[in-house]
C-alpha cells in the first residue's frame, strides 16, 4: 500500500505484530472507518496506535479517559483570555479540524455524554456538531477515531452500549504468545532474551491467578519495567518484587504467595 511506503522513512515506535492487526488498521484508516480496540491493561493497545500513526505518517492525539471527562473536555469550551472570552478547541475538535488520529483510551471510563458526541463521527456523516459555536465540522479524509477499553475490568455500569459498539470495527488484543512477549520485553528493556523468557513464564503463571487472588494479570508493561531494572543491574528478586508483586496486591498473604510462586519459577 502507498501508506506503508510513505512511512518507510519514519522512526516507528517499536511494535511486534501478533496477527493481522496492522492490515486492519490500515484498511480502516483508508476507508475512513472508526476502530475499537479491546484488551487487558498493558497489553500494547496504546503502543499499537502510536506505531500505526507513525507508520501512516499522521498526527496522533491521545486522551486518557476518566470518570470526570465530559464531552466539553473533548470538543472545547469558552475560556477567558486577556479579558476576552474565546473558544478553545478540545482534542477531538482539533483532530477533526486538522486531520489525524484521535485515540480515546479506556473510553468507557468517561461520562455518558461523551459517546453521544462520538456518534455523528462514527457513521457516514463523519461530522462533529459544536452547539456552543453553531458549527458543524466535517471530518477530513485523514481523520480517524480510535477508542479502546478493557472488557475484563468493566462492571455492568461501565460498558459500551451495543448501539455504540456497532458503530466501530473492532480488534481484540491479548498478551502476546510467550516467545513473542519475550522478544518484546528484550527489545524494550535491553535485557538479554534468555533472561526475559523466565520472566514471561512467571507472568503466565501470575495471569492464571486472575479472578482468584488477583483482579488483573501482570501486564507486558510491568514485565518491561522488571526487565529494565534487571538490565540496569538490580538483583532479580528485588526487581520482581518491585515490578511484579507489589503493584499487583496490597494483601500480605497474597504477596507472600506471589513471592513463593516467583521463587519456584525463577529459582
Amino acid at each position: 500500500m502507498a501508506l506503508t511506503n510513505r512511512a518507510a522513512s519514519v522512526d516507528l515506535p517499536f511494535y511486534l505484530p501478533i496477527g493481522d492487526e496492522c492490515e486492519v488498521f490500515e484498511r480502516a484508516y483508508a476507508m475512513r472507518l472508526p476502530l475499537l480496540l479491546k484488551g487487558p491493561t498493558g497489553c500494547g493497545k496504546t503502543r499499537f496506535v502510536a506505531h500505526m500513526a507513525a507508520r501512516l505518517g499522521v498526527p496522533l492525539g491521545t486522551v486518557a479517559c476518566h470518570d470526570d471527562l465530559t464531552a466539553a473536555d473533548l470538543t472545547g469550551r469558552y475560556l477567558l483570555q486577556g479579558g476576552e472570552t474565546v473558544w478553545i478547541d478540545g482534542p477531538l475538535t482539533r483532530a477533526v479540524r486538522n486531520g489525524g488520529i484521535c485515540y480515546l483510551d479506556e473510553v468507557v471510563e468517561a461520562r455518558k455524554d461523551v459517546t453521544v458526541v462520538l456518534h455523528p463521527l462514527t457513521d457516514d456523516r463523519r461530522i462533529l456538531p459544536l452547539d456552543r459555536t453553531g458549527e458543524v465540522l466535517e471530518a477530513p479524509p485523514d481523520f480517524m477515531l480510535v477508542v479502546s477499553y478493557n472488557p475484563g475490568y468493566q462492571s455492568i455500569l461501565k460498558t459500551l452500549k451495543p448501539s455504540t459498539r456497532q458503530r466501530f470495527l473492532a480488534l481484540e488484543f491479548d498478551f502476546p504468545p510467550p516467545e513473542r512477549e519475550a522478544e518484546i520485553v528484550a527489545n524494550e528493556s535491553g535485557l538479554r532474551l534468555e533472561r526475559c523468557r523466565p520472566l514471561v513464564q512467571l507472568a503466565g503463571r501470575l495471569r492464571a491467578l486472575k479472578g482468584q487472588d488477583l483482579e488483573e494479570g501482570v501486564s507486558t508493561r510491568l514485565l518491561i519495567y522488571c526487565a529494565s531494572l534487571m538490565a540496569q543491574g538490580m538483583k532479580p528478586e528485588l526487581a520482581v518484587r518491585t515490578a511484579l508483586i507489589e503493584p499487583m496486591s496490597d494483601d500480605p498473604d497474597v504477596k507472600a504467595g506471589l513471592t513463593d510462586l516467583a521463587v519456584a519459577v525463577l529459582g
